[in-house]
C-alpha cells in the first residue's frame, strides 16, 4: 500500500524507514519493483543524546550487514520494557490496559512504540485524536512518558556508514536541545562520519527549512528530505508533497545514486 501511495502521489525515490528496524526492507523493494519505483533502503535509529531521543536515518545501506543488524535489535530490545513502564505510568493516569491495547496496533511487538500508544488512547475515548495524546500523556514531563537510553550518537552513525549507507539527523527542528546542545550534536555527528541533514520534513516549518539549510553549509552536509509519514490520519503531510530542497544545496540522493535499486 505504501508503494502503491507513493508512486500514485509522484514520489520519484522512495526510501522505507522503520524505527529501529530493517526487516521490512525485503517486502519494501519488491512492493516498489511492482511500482517501478526506485526505491533506497533505509531505517531510523533512536539514539540518546545529552537526556534527549534524537533520531538517525540511515540510508542506502547493505541491509544484510550482521553488525548494523545486531545494533538495530540491541536497541529493540529495551522497547517492551519501556512499553511495560509506560502502560504502569498511563495507569495511575487513569487509563487502564494500555499495553494490552497498544499491543492490537503493533505489528512486530519488538517495535512497541508511543505511537501505538497513541492510537489505543484514542480509540478509547480520551483524546480526539493522536495529537492531542502526545501532548497530554506522552510527550517529555507528561503521565505516560518514560525515558529510555537508547544507542549511542557514535554507535548508530557507525553502523550505518559500516553497511556502507549515508547517516542523516532526522527533523532536528523537533528535539528540545539548547543552542549549545544542537551545535554539539552537529559536530559530533559529523565527527562520527554523519553526513546528512533533514531540511525538508513532515515535522518542519518555513523557518526550519531556512535554518537547517543554513546548518547543512555551516556543517558542510548534504540535504535530505522525507515526509515523515506514519499513516493518512497520523501525518502532517502526505507520501511526496512536501516542497523541494533548497537549489544550493546538495541533495543526500547525489551521494546514494550507485545504491537506488
Amino acid at each position: 500500500m505504501l508503494a502503491q501511495r507513493a508512486k500514485a502521489n509522484g514520489v520519484e525515490l522512495w526510501a522505507l524507514t522503520d524505527h529501529d528496524e530493517a526487516g521490512g526492507l525485503d517486502r519494501a523493494l519488491a512492493a516498489a519493483r511492482q511500482q517501478a519505483l526506485p526505491f533506497l533502503t533505509g531505517t531510523e535509529i533512536s539514539v540518546s543524546f545529552v537526556g534527549t531521543t534524537v533520531h538517525i536515518i540511515g540510508l542506502g545501506f547493505d541491509h544484510t550487514d550482521a553488525t548494523l543488524l545486531k545494533g538495530l535489535n540491541t536497541t529493540r530490545a529495551g522497547r517492551t520494557e519501556r512499553a511495560h513502564q509506560m502502560s504502569d505510568e498511563l495507569a495511575k493516569a487513569g487509563i487502564p490496559g494500555a499495553f494490552e491495547g497498544a499491543m492490537k496496533f503493533v505489528g512486530n511487538p519488538d517495535l512497541i512504540s508511543r505511537s501505538h500508544f497513541a492510537r489505543y488512547i484514542v480509540e478509547a475515548g480520551f483524546c480526539p485524536d493522536t495529537n492531542a495524546v502526545f501532548r497530554k500523556y506522552l510527550a517529555d514531563g507528561k503521565p505516560g512518558y518514560v525515558t529510555h537510553q537508547w544507542a549511542k550518537l557514535s554507535e548508530a552513525v557507525g553502523w550505518i556508514t559500516g553497511a556502507g549507507g549515508v547517516a542523516v539527523i532526522a527533523h532536528p527542528g523537533r528535539y528540545a536541545l539548547t543552542a549549545n546542545e544542537e551545535f554539539a550534536l552537529f559536530t559530533e555527528f559529523k565527527n562520527h562520519g554523519g553526513q546528512g541533514v533533514e531540511v525538508i520534513t513532515g515535522s518542519h516549518g518555513p523557518a526550519d527549512f531556512v535554518k537547517y539549510a543554513d546548518y547543512c553549509n555551516e556543517f558542510e552536509l548534504v540535504a535530505s528530505r522525507g515526509s515523515d509519514f506514519h499513516s493518512p490520519t497520523e501525518s502532517r503531510i502526505d507520501l511526496g508533497k512536501l516542497p523541494d530542497l533548497p537549489g544550493s544545496l546538495t541533495p543526500v540522493w547525489s551521494l546514494l545514486e550507485s545504491r537506488v535499486h
